[in-house]
């Protein structure tokens, strides 16, 4: 080993442990609840705006999201970081206050409220955990694994075993740690440290990108540079105006995963300055960290794909800041991957378990057991997704399966009265089935209907779906269960 990997190593070590110490110190002092869903996945009401705001900035932020985004190499990418202001704008002023009226724990849990059935919300909360473990935790431990292999040019093996399975593993028992042992408040208190280290290196790396190639864009094709896409492009403009509205909507104020940092406020105003602050950053800094390092990739190395941003790392960064920017990605995959694991837990136990099993059984030891069992399915998942062309846009295009239903249940259960629980739980999977058909089987509906364009975009799908919803919720709500809807928006006081 030369001296300058021991270097990397121990400032990678160092900066991790600074961030692991800190969080003990302030957990430390936190003054603790008796009720112990409260305290664990609420951390108690007690996180103030910064907290919150650096918990929802780190959640979102991953591996997944530096590597699939800048794996695109087009400017035309960054618009699902512009518009997820729009998401973060209608969860602090139209979903926060409705999310303390009813205290809610999980977002799940305004459903068994508007719809008076338990039912409804346990359908949902196993829907979202289907997504949380099949896909979104899978997904963030092979993409730390393969920003890690090429930042440090590693080989295929190390100690005799796959390269990207090790790290992998790595990732996940050290962020399992923090979601086991420390609750939300561990979580949110270490993502928002993980957070000054995320940004700084991450707008450094763009500092470095744009320095290697002159701070000039010339010789990248004009298409690559295009923000508002074309039908070619990654986001043809259009779809912000259908599936992409929809699909910010759900994540920033239907999703259990960020909403869990703005329900453990002390009060509604307190949660709303931190997701006001959580979008000041989102507009002012994540856009840049996430198109112009693969536009600087592609002008470096060509068309690449998702190992543009590992290899722009490794040949760009200069050596001595190599192991503080595998320490920023290290926080940036522990901090999406905890999250996803509390947050999971929190549906389990609150949703599932009490509601089912138990109600009084030891939140904190069915948390830790449940956590520990999610790290352990999505260790064995992370091959499935090894070689996947491009990681964001499985992922994009695979979400619609049950972000669009879950929205629609959230729709319908908001906008109208009078609904029968069981229309809905139908029409999740409904919403699952058309989605899955549109999207995965539109050449062989062309086969039916040769009038059909060849291919949609899946976010205009998306769109479609959440509409085709509605509609059957409501029809099937009239038809089936003689009940007539009634709007209704306001949600009455519990």
């Amino acid at each position: 080993m030369t001296p300058d990997t021991v270097v990397q190593i121990a400032v990678f070590v160092l900066l991790t442990a600074l961030v692991a110490l800190a969080t003990w110190l302030h957990c430390r002092k936190a003054v603790r609840s008796t009720d112990s869903a409260r305290e664990y996945f609420l951390a108690n009401g007690g996180l103030s705006a910064v907290f919150i705001a650096g918990s929802i900035t780190l959640t979102n932020i991953s591996t997944d999201t530096f590597v699939g985004m800048n794996g695109a190499q087009c400017l035309n990418i960054v618009w699902w970081e512009l518009s997820g202001a729009v998401g973060l704008l209608l969860l602090a002023t139209l979903f926060i206050p409705i999310y303390y009226r009813y205290k809610c724990t999980t977002v799940t849990e305004l459903l068994e409220r508007r719809y008076g059935n338990k039912h409804i919300r346990a359908t949902v909360a196993l829907v979202f955990l289907i997504g949380n473990v099949f896909l979104f935790l899978p997904a963030m431990l092979y993409t730390s694994a393969l920003v890690m292999k090429n930042m440090f040019n590693l080989g295929d093996t190390l100690g005799g075993m796959d390269t990207l399975y090790v790290i992998g593993v790595a990732v996940a028992v050290i962020g399992a740690a923090y979601a086991v042992f420390g609750g939300l408040r561990a979580v949110a208190i270490s993502d928002t440290y993980c957070g000054v280290i995320v940004l700084s290196l991450g707008l450094a790396l763009v500092f470095f990108g744009l320095d290697a190639i002159g701070w000039s864009f010339d010789g990248i094709p004009p298409e690559r540079l295009r923000l508002m896409g074309m039908a070619t492009d990654p986001i043809p403009w259009p779809t912000l105006l259908t599936g992409m509205v929809f699909s910010q909507l759900f994540y920033w104020s239907t999703n259990q995963t960020i909403t869990q940092r703005a329900l453990a406020a002390p009060s509604v105003r307190e949660a709303q300055r931190g997701v006001y602050l959580a979008l000041t950053i989102r507009l002012l800094l994540v856009p840049a960290m996430t198109a112009i390092p693969g536009l600087c990739a592609y002008k470096l190395f060509g068309p690449i794909g998702d190992a543009s941003y590992g290899r722009l790392v490794g040949e760009t960064l200069p050596h001595w800041l190599s192991g503080a920017f595998a320490a920023a990605m290290f926080a940036a995959v522990l901090s999406s991957y905890n999250s996803v694991l509390n947050s999971s837990a929190a549906l389990f136990v609150c949703d599932l378990h009490q509601k089912y099993i138990n109600p009084n059984g030891n939140i904190a030891r069915l948390g830790i057991g449940i956590s520990l069992g999610f790290a352990l399915v999505s260790i064995g998942l992370m091959p499935l997704y090894v070689g996947a062309t491009s990681i964001i846009a499985l992922i994009q295009q695979v979400l619609g399966l049950f972000s669009m239903p879950i929205l629609s249940a959230f729709i319908v259960g908001l906008l109208f009265r009078n609904v029968d629980a069981r229309a809905v739980i139908a029409t999740v999977g409904f919403g699952a089935g058309l989605y899955g058909l549109l999207t995965f089987g539109w050449h062989w509906l062309r086969t039916l209907a040769p009038v059909l364009p060849v291919s949609v975009h899946f976010l205009h799908l998306m769109a479609l779906t959440v509409l085709a919803c509605v509609a059957f919720a409501l029809v099937l709500n009239r038809v089936v269960f003689g009940r007539r809807a009634s709007l209704g928006w306001q949600a009455e006081a519990v």
